[in-house]
């Protein structure tokens, strides 16, 4: 058996993964002084750029932050955790311009986003009588919307968004697109990501007697439009981008433009296509655009504005942008594997990531099977390489809800029964590697190696298909505290020995560095190394009901939106035991 923790011994080939030729690539930004016709012969002009200094943390800057919540063994409602085992992506969005269908076409599209979020869907369009209409609802796309209320969004202009949320009874109202009227019209706002400065601007506009309908930081963005007095509308939004700070990939519509938006580190994806009658959408991945047969363009590149109207598309320049800082997790995880995302094949960099684990973390086996449904296409790498044959050792059911019936006698491990069943024909006196994307508490992991060995597993090794997650996201992915994550508290072989497998291996982050090649340093790792490209100035809190279950200071009526500021350079001591806090310092 190879060594569970350590395969620095091993020869490490030299890998690519080359952006697919078939695809435009990024480039510069660029500011054009007109309009023009077709985006997709834009000249590549560099944007003025300036020597931004950025000074990393060297770690998460809340990690050593213990959380006061612990929960009895016997506690039931850890049956349910399992949907929480991993990191969410919290938004998708969409957007179309020049359609006579484009709610129905942002309908569509947000069907393929809905892997991006689950807990509420909305749409805004733009009537004959350049009125914005809205409709937005707690659930899934098909649940939210039919076709009464899709033809109550006539017009060839709209923008959707898909939200996962932690649950309350405040969060219809969160559910985008927002729309608001200000004193040269309405505008109406779909974003994905997250403003760490988000409670400083709202103090601010609050002072200045600005009112807050709803606790997300999005509407801030509403307000600061609002009370622009750039001209004309599209350097309201400049302006309004130009206080942000974190990560934003914005769709924005007006009584007669679509304007899509990316913050200066791109952080989360944002691409333009274009319909064959000319219609031009925007979207969070392209998988959204091949369902309504948009052709991918291009991406919306970092700090740039595009505006879309009668007159064509026009590009700006938001800001100076510093070296781009996109979301690896986003090829790990979030994204389908069939969309391609900041010019790569999300495909080929998952297939890849599996080749490396079975070149450096090989072992001897008779099965390779994957975690469905995100590790599939690593398991596929790692079979391939390691010619040991791929076989579905773990069936999912997709018709599994949120909710469950409590059994009357508690039933080890049922939760994940009911989404993964063994097939004990694949595994029974096997050695089996299982692949799966990340582990993030560890809990659903455990259980899925219990699962397995009670099939007849004769060994049950883990590979793992991105380095071990240490520190939360600030950036637009819910993540836990980052006491929470196991990779953050455990060695590799303490790991293994919670989690009660044979053996566990990584994916080492110099691997998916040299992988990513000369454009490794635009990826964000944040969550692998606590380096923060953007240092998070407050604390996202999540809710479970009305109730946070990882709140690190204040009470719940003093927190407003799930945010509470960060206690910053400050030293926590850890002690033995588990939630509590021998000193804090200042």
């Amino acid at each position: 058996m190879a060594d569970t923790t350590s395969f620095s011994a091993l020869s490490k080939p030299s890998y690519s993964l080359k952006p697919n030729p078939q695809i435009p690539q990024k480039a510069p930004l660029f500011i054009l002084p007109k309009t023009l016709q077709k985006p997709s012969l834009f000249p590549q002009k560099p944007c003025l750029s300036h020597n931004t200094h950025i000074t990393l943390s060297s770690k998460n800057p809340i990690s050593d932050l213990v959380s006061t919540n612990e929960k009895s063994p016997d506690d039931f409602s850890s049956y349910f955790d399992d949907d929480d085992d991993k990191p969410r992506e919290e938004c998708g969005v969409v957007g179309v311009y020049g359609d006579p269908e484009a709610s129905r076409l942002c309908y569509l599209a947000l069907h393929a986003l809905q892997h991006r979020g689950q807990e509420g869907a909305g749409i805004v369009a733009v009537n004959e009588n350049k009125v914005l209409q809205s409709v937005t609802g707690v659930g899934l796309v098909s649940e939210v919307f039919n076709e009464s209320k899709l033809d109550q969004l006539p017009g060839d202009l709209a923008i959707g968004h898909v939200r996962y949320s932690t649950a309350g009874s405040s969060m219809l109202k969160n559910v985008q697109p927002f729309v608001a009227g200000y004193r040269f019209g309405s505008v109406g706002v779909a974003h994905n990501g997250n403003l760490v400065n988000y409670r400083k601007l709202r103090a601010t506009l609050e002072d200045n007697g600005s009112i807050f309908n709803t606790s997300s930081d999005t509407e801030v963005v509403l307000h600061l439009i609002a009370t622009s007095k750039a001209r004309p509308f599209f350097m309201r939004i400049v302006d309004a981008c130009e206080k942000l700070e974190g990560a934003y990939s914005m769709v924005f519509v007006t009584e007669d433009k679509l304007v899509a938006v990316r913050d200066p580190f791109g952080f989360r994806p944002l691409v333009m296509g274009r319909r064959s009658n000319g219609a031009v959408v925007f979207a969070s991945e392209t998988c959204a655009l091949d369902l309504i047969e948009a052709t991918y363009e291009r991406e919306v590149y970092p700090g740039e504005v595009l505006v879309v109207d009668k007159d064509g598309v026009q590009s700006l320049c938001l800001m100076p942008h510093p070296e781009p800082k996109q979301c690896i997790f986003e090829h790990i995880y979030f994204s389908l594997p069939n969309s391609v995302v900041f010019g790569r094949s999300v495909y080929e960099s998952r297939h890849v990531f599996g080749e490396i684990l079975a070149t450096e973390a090989p072992v001897d086996c008779d099965v390779v099977i994957a975690v469905p449904d995100s590790g599939v296409v690593a398991a596929l790498g790692y079979a391939a390489k390691a010619g040991v044959p791929f076989q579905q050792g773990l069936i999912r059911s997709h018709y599994v809800g949120r909710t469950f019936i409590e059994p009357s006698q508690k039933i080890r491990d049922f939760g994940v029964k009911l989404k993964l069943s063994p097939v004990r024909g694949v595994l029974e006196g096997k050695r089996v590697v299982v692949v799966d994307d990340s582990i993030v508490r560890g809990t659903t992991s455990s259980k899925i190696v219990r699962l397995l060995k009670e099939a007849g597993a004769k060994e049950v090794h883990m590979r793992i298909a991105s380095p071990p997650i240490i520190a939360s996201c600030y950036y637009g992915v819910d993540t836990p505290s980052s006491e929470e994550l196991i990779s953050n508290r455990m060695s590799v072989e303490e790991i293994r020995e919670f989690i009660g497998c044979d053996s566990l291996a990584f994916l080492p982050l110099d691997s998916l560095k040299k992988l990513l090649g000369d454009e490794s340093p635009s990826f964000c790792y944040a969550c692998f190394s606590g380096n923060y490209p953007v240092q998070p100035k407050e604390v996202k809190v999540k809710r479970v009901g009305d109730f946070m279950d990882d709140g690190l200071n204040g009470s719940l009526e003093s927190i407003d939106g799930s945010w509470v500021q960060a206690p910053l350079n400050q030293e926590v001591h850890k002690v033995s035991e588990v939630g509590k806090l021998s000193s804090l310092q200042n």
